[in-house]
């Protein structure tokens, strides 16, 4: 064997090794998924809304039962605005003064407005965007009753 075909030789790259890169070539891209892209895209008119989550403790110390938290969460009035419709606030003849809110406010709303959506963790809300009572600065100034 002369010195080129040696030389040759060693710069080939192995057979299994460009099996490996045809098969890496060839499978898709992973995609990555967060939580977020998992919620409902809301449409038209519509928002999607996060219930307030009491604490599960309370200020004496005393730890609140399961249901207890689930109950306050369904009657909960007051939640975060986690995504809005391409319509929501459009209409200029119903709101002549603009939106009465924004992604991530908070909002207030009805007791038991709007289509419930469970989703991992607990639930979310899909209200109209005339079922928004009013915004306010933090939850926790609001008393969580049901």
């Amino acid at each position: 064997m002369t010195k080129t075909e040696q030389s040759s030789k060693s710069t080939e790259i192995p057979k299994h090794r460009n099996a490996l890169i045809e098969k890496y070539e060839k499978q898709p891209e992973k995609t990555v998924t967060t939580e977020a892209t998992k919620l409902p895209k809301p449409t038209g008119w519509r928002m999607l809304v996060l219930p307030f989550k009491m604490n599960e403790k309370t200020k004496g110390g005393l730890i609140l039962a399961e249901t207890s938290l689930e109950k306050q969460q369904v009657a909960s009035q007051c939640g975060l605005v986690l995504r809005m419709g391409p319509d929501c606030y459009r209409d200029k003849e119903r709101y002549p003064e603009g939106p009465w809110c924004k992604e991530k406010d908070w909002v207030i709303f009805a007791r038991y407005a709007g289509s419930r959506i469970k989703i991992e963790g607990g639930e979310v809300r899909m209200l109209n965007d005339d079922e928004i009572l009013a915004t306010v600065d933090n939850p926790e100034d609001i008393i969580h009753e049901f």
